[in-house]
């Protein structure tokens, strides 16, 4: 059994839905997941997680990075160039100057409505698939949060091209954000191109692609460098290391109070006030034991690895 990450570089075309289902024939494991769904014309940064690591997704670091091209003067139902276009105006005159100065409106916390085609739930349902019957969709307005974007290139033309590179938390949507760019303009807007280069820790010029995983033989050598590991991938967390007497306890349910401890490396261990990361990696003799979470000051087991 393998268990331990992998920095998927996610070709065009498919769902990640379909990533998971063809690295779960090329590695020979029946445990794969993802963190992070990209559409079918995205390229780039999946992180998949296998064997018992699919515990440990939500552990990862949050953050995300894309490159994106906007194409203006063309609208879709589905805010990229996969969907049916809706309006099509020819916008030889905008300049990026235009486009340079909304730039600040996408920035920071922000409200933003995601894509009506998007994998959303609403009352139990995914708006995709009520769009898709042609049925009403409420999109939910969310609060997401943009770091930072920067401006790559300029394209003129009747459908002038903006390339962007966008840092963001979990929950944007790029795709909106081309959209509403465009409303703003008033000559409309879609995402033509997008790349994920970053996401949950794993940056692009790790990522490896599917010939790489056939190629390197990963189901038949779990030791390779190019999976990777528990400590690694979640190396932002704090770590905690137990005696053995300990760490024996903790991995049977129990909790732990701080005089427990055996050298931890966070001055902030003991107060849930002060650390701005309740959970904990937790090892005894330099083993990855799992994940904790510091409650009511005590060390309280989240996730057990089984050993």
């Amino acid at each position: 059994m393998i268990h331990a990450f992998l920095n998927l570089h996610k070709p065009t075309g498919i769902t990640a839905h379909d990533c998971i289902s063809r690295a779960r024939k090329l590695l020979n494991q029946k445990k794969v997941g993802h963190s992070g769904t990209l559409d079918p014309m995205a390229t780039g940064v999946l992180p998949i997680a296998i064997g018992n690591c699919t515990r440990l997704l939500r552990f990862l670091p949050e953050g995300k990075a894309y490159k994106a091209t906007v194409r203006f003067g063309i609208t879709t139902n589905t805010d990229d160039t996969e969907g049916e276009v809706l309006t099509d105006q020819e916008c030889p005159h905008l300049r990026l100057i235009d486009a340079e100065k909304l730039i600040p409106l996408f920035l920071g916390k922000i409200q933003q409505s995601p894509p009506a085609f998007s994998a959303i739930q609403v009352n139990g349902v995914r708006l995709y698939d009520l769009a898709r019957a042609g049925l009403p969709v409420e999109v939910p307005i969310r609060t997401v949060e943009v770091y930072k974007i920067v401006v790559l290139g300029w394209r003129e033309g009747n459908f002038p091209e903006l390339d962007l590179a966008i840092a963001c938390g979990s929950g944007t949507y790029i795709r909106a954000i081309a959209r509403d760019l465009g409303e703003h303009l008033k000559c409309g807007a879609t995402l033509c191109r997008l790349e994920r280069t970053f996401s949950n820790g794993f940056d692009i010029s790790n990522s490896i692609t599917f010939e790489q995983i056939s190629s390197q033989n990963l189901a038949q050598n779990p030791n390779h460098n190019s999976l990777i590991s528990p400590d690694l991938a979640l190396k932002h967390l704090d770590l905690v290391e137990l005696a053995a007497d300990s760490a024996r306890r903790w991995t049977q349910g129990q909790l732990l109070s701080p005089e427990q401890y055996l050298n931890q490396d966070s001055e902030n261990l003991n107060s849930e006030d002060q650390s701005p990361n309740l959970y904990r990696r937790i090892y005894s003799q330099s083993q990855f034991l799992g994940i904790a979470k510091i409650h009511d000051q005590k060390l309280a087991p989240i996730v057990v690895f089984p050993t």
